[in-house]
């Protein structure tokens, strides 16, 4: 496990980014830190595929759509106990609390030293991840505004 990379990909983000940066070089780690910054939507899939697990501890997050789309992937997926995230995964991610980095780290060794952990979350992802569509969020949105217009008439 000691050869792995870390890589963070989005935007540079000008609160956190110089900070983590520093972090990195304070720590002297910056050869298996990677700040990827934006990568494009079509390289996602690819990105996320390739990875031991999809990291995302996110404080504000709402839906959670990057979740899914690990998912999606097979990716297993360790995420965060704020927002809509946790009804969205289920039991098919581990979540932490984002206040809480030593929860974080722990979730982390774990999928990188637990074989049966990260096949089990890839599958129970995956069957998750197949739950959500846009169809599907179409056809309930419909039915939601079909009920409230017939209770309108």
């Amino acid at each position: 496990a000691n050869d792995c990379e870390f890589w963070i990909a989005g935007g540079a983000d000008p609160r956190f980014t110089p900070q983590l940066q520093a972090q990195a070089v304070e720590l002297g780690v910056t050869e298996r830190v990677k700040f990827l910054g934006y990568v494009p939507y079509a390289d996602l899939p690819r990105l996320m595929g390739q990875a031991i697990a999809f990291v995302f501890p996110t404080a504000w997050e709402g839906f959670g759509l990057p979740v899914l789309e690990a998912m999606a992937c097979g990716t297993p997926v360790l995420t965060s106990t704020a927002g809509a995230i946790a009804e969205v995964v289920g039991d098919a991610a581990l979540l932490v609390d984002p206040a809480h980095p030593d929860q974080l780290c722990r979730a982390m060794q774990e999928v990188m030293n637990e074989e049966a952990l990260v096949s089990q979350l890839s599958q129970a992802g995956l069957a998750r991840a197949h739950q959500f569509s846009w169809q599907t969020t179409g056809h309930r949105t419909l039915a939601v505004l079909e009920q409230l217009q017939s209770a309108t008439d």
